[in-house]
């Protein structure tokens, strides 16, 4: 799974002057010559429905998207959410997959956050003991200790619920036949070698080299282990497949990120008079004195040259503090990449990307990144765990799929959209259980229309071919759709449940506006 980063640093140039592999080893061959296993191959996807509530008469006003992803958070981690899909899991993992590989076979639960991991957990050790089951041992893996919001006074480690089994030791613990279940959450992704691992419950969204490294640590080899198997609660087979297609034959990158881009970084930072150069001068002939001269004074020293910058951008207005933000983000994270791939001449980028790595730490938070307090304001109603597919996924020998680069300059920010919320939680119950009717074609061409004002859209549009071009449009139409679920909830409802209507209906609408944008611009 070749990042940008690896093809610039470790590739050659094709005719076009883009990294490509000076040799090749795809992971079609590696499945066809029996190297690693296809984890695609046996491919179940459940989905929650479910219906949510206001439990109080307020009414308040909340950031849409700020809201939208605290109560799916709600959701996700409601006890009665968790339970359900433990006993899936559970029983799952008994009936299918522990006589597997000889006995042997092992699992894995994919957790979107340490505190679903911890909560995941409790519930899995609660199920298996209500039933009796000695036949699986569970442990769990997390960084750091974390404290569960609804259990005042407990600090839950990893050490601490595997029943003191130290870090270094899980591996080896893992292999052994006490345990059979690793439930993870930023852990044992990418890298860990395990070929018993048979089986994964993934209850995160991935995407891109992420869901390629994860599901891959069910690819190795060992005998006994004929397939694999995945049963996903949260991702859609569309875009597991979209995630996986770049890296199955030959992987290229989309475009090269243009050094001039820093320089025309450097130049917006400075506009906003956060920093002067002599503050930076003197941070940075600290930062790179000799270490054996450096001193715990120099290191405070080092540290007062940034809180000139830190008062001047709180003096700042709201908007020019995120613009600021904005760029200093960008270009860290540009330099980052770039150093990696060219050499660079010109000491003062080195600076400055130094100095803004340690400023951006300490400027204040963004208010707007602060989770919202819903406590109290909703409350679960309905809840149903259906499977929408099971199969598998095959990928295909199409034309190469080119994975990205850093380009841009900076992120693009969304816009905050207050509405109540209990339009809110009507757009998540829609989402979730309705029955649909037709739709019509006015919602469709309000899409269109709304998305040709998009300048990302046109930028992408103009850019990239048609395919190339679906791959950024998933969210932005899901968006679209959730925006209008007002105007027309039947639509709205049948896209977001029904992936063959889903398939049809955004491939007719990213094709109409990728036609309506270069026709307009041409």
């Amino acid at each position: 799974t070749p990042k940008a980063k690896t093809l610039e640093v470790f590739g050659q140039r094709d005719a076009e002057g883009r990294p490509v592999p000076f040799h090749l080893y795809t992971m079609r061959q590696a499945i066809e010559e029996g190297f690693i296993l296809d984890v695609l191959k046996n491919y179940t996807t459940y989905k929650a429905f479910y219906r949510l509530v206001k439990a109080s008469e307020e009414d308040p006003q909340v950031d849409k998207r700020k809201a939208t992803s605290q109560l799916a958070r709600f959701m996700s981690l409601h006890p009665y959410n968790i339970g359900q899909k433990t006993q899936v899991m559970v029983e799952h993992f008994r009936s299918k997959v522990r006589h597997r590989i000889g006995g042997k076979a092992k699992a894995m639960v994919v957790t979107s956050s340490r505190l679903h991991a911890v909560r995941y957990h409790e519930a899995f050790r609660k199920y298996i003991a209500e039933q009796g089951y000695k036949d699986i041992g569970v442990l769990v893996a997390f960084s750091g200790a974390v404290e569960d919001p609804d259990v005042e006074g407990v600090e839950y480690t990893e050490q601490g619920l595997n029943g003191g089994i130290k870090e270094r030791e899980l591996p080896s613990k893992f292999a052994s036949d006490d345990y059979q279940v690793l439930l993870v959450a930023n852990k044992y992704q990418t890298g860990f070698d395990q070929p018993l691992l048979h089986t994964m419950y993934v209850d995160k969204r991935l995407a891109g080299v992420q869901a390629v490294q994860t599901l891959s640590r069910l690819n190795r080899t060992t005998p006994g282990k004929e397939d694999t198997f995945v049963l996903d609660f949260v991702n859609g087979v569309d875009e597991i497949e979209r995630s996986f297609q770049p890296y199955f034959e030959q992987t290229v990158v989309a475009e090269t990120a243009d050094p001039h881009q820093l320089y025309e970084l450097q130049h917006r930072l400075e506009s906003y008079q956060v920093y002067w150069a002599q503050e930076l001068e003197t941070f940075c002939s600290y930062f790179y004195a000799p270490k054996e001269k450096q001193t715990v004074a120099d290191q405070a020293e080092m540290y007062r040259q940034l809180r000139p910058a830190e008062d001047r951008f709180k003096a700042k207005a709201p908007e020019d503090q995120a613009q600021f933000r904005n760029a200093l983000s960008g270009y860290v994270k540009l330099y980052s990449f770039l150093s990696q791939v060219m050499p660079f001449t010109d000491p003062d980028l080195e600076k400055l990307y130094t100095f803004g790595r340690f400023l951006e730490l300490k400027l204040p938070k963004d208010d707007k990144q602060a989770p919202l307090d819903l406590d109290g304001e909703v409350a679960l109603k309905y809840y149903r765990l259906d499977k929408i597919n099971e199969g598998s996924i095959l990928l295909t020998l199409a034309e190469t799929v080119a994975i990205r680069s850093p380009s841009a300059l900076g992120t693009r920010q969304a816009k905050d959209i207050e509405a109540p919320l209990s339009e809110i939680i009507d757009v998540l119950n829609e989402r979730f259980g309705t029955q649909f009717n037709k739709a019509d074609q006015l919602l469709f061409d309000q899409f269109i229309q709304e998305a040709k004002q998009d300048q990302d859209v046109v930028d992408r549009a103009m850019a990239n071919p048609l395919d190339n071009f679906e791959l950024a449009m998933q969210p932005k139409i899901e968006g679209l759709m959730i925006d209008r679920m007002d105007q027309n909830q039947e639509i709205v409802n049948r896209y977001l449940n029904e992936p063959e209507f889903q398939t049809a209906a955004f491939k007719a609408l990213v094709r109409r506006i990728y036609e309506e944008v270069r026709a307009g611009m041409g």
